[in-house]
């Protein structure tokens, strides 16, 4: 397993922290989120920005999609960066950005259960497990459509949901994430989507002695799914940069892997297009075909 001590000292490089020159042990030290739901969980008050599509009256159930943010993030600049709010309009869910705890005055989350290999010692996937149970009494939520996505560490929480909390995680995606070496005990079938660049400097491509490579992320899903393991892979060059499309479909419960590749694409929450189809549009066309017992 690898060492989240290097980790977290190579991020650390890489990402803008918050400034405070007095942290406490309290997530709020870390960052200023506005128009935040709270929830106590561990005696930490957690945060989330909740959004409501203008259609949703309560009549009939919702989809929910959480959003990690990454290293650093905040959930009120994440909604911004990675907005998804237009998809949630156009194909009523419900969007959730989480926002995560605070070490050193970053603000992160830990994707292993909880221990030394942790950037610190808050149960994220227990805070994720009573965010949705909040969320769940307040709307009326489609339980069997609860979807992770995540954004480089987001990314790597949104696996780990998956691993660990599949029982309430019906697919994932992650843009810019691979999977840490801590595989749970998933106990379905999960369809997962995938964006990374291959010019990726900070979770690189083909990996590096911190991170997986991207492959061995897929590996691991194409056959935990029973996938076929030859892709079906497609081009398109008219979004601003090339993208292949690799399809890992016909397993178990009829999910699929699919992973798109952004040639010479770094460390972002994508901009480019494929066929037509932003980021979020990409994630959301994909995940909402799915729920807990596989293909709707």
């Amino acid at each position: 397993m690898k060492n989240y001590i290097f980790i977290l000292a190579f991020l650390f490089t890489l990402f803008d922290s918050c400034k405070k020159d007095d942290v406490k042990d309290n997530i709020e030290s870390c960052y200023s989120n506005s128009n935040v739901q709270t929830i106590i969980h561990d005696g930490i008050n957690r945060e989330y920005v909740l959004y409501s599509p203008n259609s949703y009256n309560g009549t009939s159930s919702l989809p929910v999609l959480l959003n990690f943010h990454g290293f650093g993030g905040s959930a009120s600049k994440f909604i911004n960066e990675a907005d998804m709010r237009a998809v949630a309009e156009s194909d009523p869910f419900i969007l959730v950005y989480p926002q995560g705890s605070c070490l050193n005055g970053s603000s992160h989350w830990n994707a292993c259960p909880s221990g030394g290999n942790n950037k610190s010692n808050a149960d994220d996937f227990d805070f994720v497990e009573s965010m949705i149970s909040v969320i769940s009494s307040q709307y009326n939520v489609d339980m069997e459509r609860i979807y992770a996505v995540g954004y480089s560490n987001g990314g790597m929480m949104a696996y780990g949901l998956a691993n660990y909390k599949s029982d309430l995680i019906a697919a994932v995606a992650s843009v810019s994430g691979v999977m840490l070496d801590c595989i749970g005990p998933t106990r379905h079938p999960i369809p997962v989507v995938h964006l990374h660049g291959t010019s990726d400097s900070v979770i690189p491509y083909t990996g590096n002695s911190d991170f997986n490579s991207v492959q061995h992320t897929l590996n691991h899903w194409i056959n935990f799914n029973n996938t076929i393991t030859a892709p079906t892979t497609h081009i398109d060059t008219s979004g601003g940069m090339t993208i292949e499309h690799h399809v890992y479909d016909q397993g178990d419960q009829s999910v699929a892997v699919e992973h798109y590749k952004f040639i010479e694409g770094e460390h972002i929450w994508f901009n480019a297009t494929y066929q037509g189809q932003n980021t979020a549009e990409l994630i959301w066309n994909f995940v909402s075909k799915y729920d807990i017992n596989g293909l709707r």
